[in-house]
């Protein structure tokens, strides 16, 4: 697997992200070694909270959620999905799979960290990739927060606006990563945050991950992950473990999956949603610091 690794230097004074980078290094299921970036910050022995971001972002999408965790005594753990942030690239879009985006991030949070009574956060692919965990590793985790996202089976159609995204996507000729989180957002980005989230990525050698998400996807019932995704849902609907479904008021995208999941997850049961008002797609930019509240005493109660 050809990886590309983004300077350092491309980090440098980000707005409002003064997180000291680590890294883990994985082992990948063919032997080769990958190098995880992320972040954390609260106590060492606090609560751990993983949260995982989607697409096409970065553990900067959290910069206003972690202060928040971190002041309530818990342990935020942002890592950078592999070919994202500062983690190492895959640099073939043939490289990234939906299972293998799994694999990643298991080891990395129980092979490397070991991490044990884990709150998961979940946005975008951080929850395609993070229920997946949860299902598959239910001993690992105590709660689990959805925002924004689902664990689609192709059983039902994805809305247009998701096509016309995905069909953005695989044809441009340029990948203008932060216009791309600008769309997802209601407030406006300073030209600032915008180049923090192209920062990962020097041109378009960098930008497999982002380009290959969308196609991965299940869209039809007969996709490779789709047998695996309907095999989570029933353990999740089952698993007796807190289940917070906190989504914003202006994704149309994902809304019909937060119905879904608040009627068909257990732990959901008797349990008060709070919807994050005036966000978007991105609710952690639009609004990480009341999302950060929600999360904090979710993961307290």
């Amino acid at each position: 697997m050809r990886l590309l690794r983004t300077p350092d230097d491309r980090f440098s004074d980000l707005p409002d992200f003064d997180f000291e980078p680590r890294y883990a290094e994985l082992v990948d299921l063919h032997g080769g070694v990958i190098r995880v970036g992320y972040v954390e910050a609260g106590p060492e022995d606090g609560p751990p909270v993983l949260l995982l971001h989607g697409e096409p972002t970065w553990s900067y999408l959290y910069r206003k959620v972690i202060p928040v965790l971190a002041d309530a005594g818990l342990r935020a753990i942002a890592p950078d999905l592999v070919g994202f942030g500062r983690s190492d690239k895959p640099g073939d879009m043939v490289d990234h799979t939906y299972q293998r985006h799994v694999e990643w991030m298991r080891a990395f949070a129980f092979d490397v960290l070991d991490l044990t009574d884990v709150t998961l956060v979940g946005q975008d692919w951080g929850g395609l990739i993070g229920l997946r965990l949860v299902a598959e590793n239910p001993d690992r985790f105590a709660r689990v927060v959805a925002a924004n996202t689902g664990l689609p089976t192709g059983d039902t159609d994805m809305p247009e606006l998701w096509h016309k995204f995905r069909d953005t996507v695989e044809n441009a000729q340029v990948l203008d990563v932060g216009r791309f989180v600008q769309s997802g957002c209601q407030t406006k980005l300073s030209e600032e945050v915008r180049a923090a989230y192209d920062a990962p990525f020097p041109n378009e050698m960098y930008k497999a991950a982002p380009r290959a998400m969308p196609s991965l996807v299940p869209i039809t019932p007969d996709d490779p992950a789709s047998a695996a995704n309907r095999a989570a849902l029933k353990v999740l609907s089952e698993l007796n473990k807190p289940f917070l479904v906190s989504f914003s008021d202006g994704d149309p995208i994902t809304a019909p999956w937060g119905l879904e999941l608040r009627g068909s997850m257990r732990g959901a049961r008797e349990l008060e949603h709070p919807t994050i008002t005036g966000a978007g797609h991105f609710l952690q930019e639009d609004a990480g610091g009341r999302l950060g509240e929600v999360i904090a005493r979710f993961a307290h109660s």
